[in-house]
């Protein structure tokens, strides 16, 4: 019986209730956008003093209030993305393809990446987030690898921790975004992926475990639940070109509010 449907009396198919991949790629969007709102514009808002949070008027404090807000919705995005890319390297015809996708549009976003996070055309201290979704489908990929192989338990298990500390230390070391705690929760949520519930679950104690402002991301359990499995619309090439794409319209707006020489980095 195919993903999204269910058998009924007379045989006729009909579609399974929910929400589809696309409608969750969609939620996730909405998250991520949001949190760069506040990473991007409302950030060089607070800083344009050039001291912080220090000696913010009345007004600045609201302007944090609704930053703080936007980046707590924004910790929906990562996790989301996760289960989705875990999805589609389980369900994907070509890992090669898919991987050499990630790195193309990870180069294609590094510069409106840089100029939205750091201010700078080319910055090497904090890296976007394809990288470290390339990284952890590498990882994972890897994970297959060893269970494809008549190997003992024990040489599995020390194959299997060696390519997730290489992943890990790879994204730390090039300061990807989330870095290796998101390669170790791309990790532990495709080792529960027989249980969305609790594939999602994980993925979102991995993070809060390491970075307690992630506790928001638990909210994610609702769409992932109502998730049918369906792929929806085809909407893979609108996230990959979303991505660069608004923020470095949020850099536009920054720099048309006057504040695009602020740094954040």
């Amino acid at each position: 019986m195919g993903a999204g449907t269910v058998e009924v009396a007379g045989g006729k198919r009909t579609e399974r209730k929910g929400i589809s991949g696309s409608t969750l790629k969609m939620v996730a969007i909405i998250a991520m956008a949001l949190d760069h709102v506040g990473a991007v514009v409302l950030a060089r808002v607070l800083l344009k003093g050039g001291n912080g949070l220090v000696g913010l008027t009345q007004v600045d404090m609201g302007v944090f209030r609704i930053y703080f807000a936007l980046r707590l919705i924004g910790r929906l995005g990562f996790p989301i993305f996760c289960y989705l890319l875990i999805e589609g390297f389980q369900h994907t015809r070509n890992v090669k393809r898919y991987a050499a996708r990630l790195f193309l549009f990870a180069l294609a976003s590094e510069i409106p990446f840089d100029l939205g996070f750091s201010g700078d055309l080319f910055y090497l201290g904090y890296q976007n987030v394809f990288f470290t979704l390339l990284i952890g489908l590498l990882v994972i990929a890897g994970f297959r690898y060893a269970q494809g192989k008549q190997w003992n338990q024990a040489l599995r298990i020390i194959f299997c921790l060696g390519v997730l500390s290489t992943g890990a230390l790879t994204a730390m070391y090039l300061r990807t975004d989330y870095g290796a705690v998101g390669v170790i929760t791309i990790a532990v949520m495709y080792l529960c992926r027989k249980n969305k519930m609790l594939e999602a679950g994980v993925g979102c104690v991995a993070l809060t475990v390491m970075q307690f402002i992630e506790v928001t991301s638990f909210f994610i359990l609702i769409p992932i639940k109502m998730y049918n499995g369906k792929r929806g619309w085809n909407m893979k090439w609108f996230f990959y070109a979303f991505y660069p794409v608004h923020i470095f319209l949020l850099y536009l707006v920054a720099c048309a509010m006057g504040l695009g020489q602020v740094k954040l980095m």
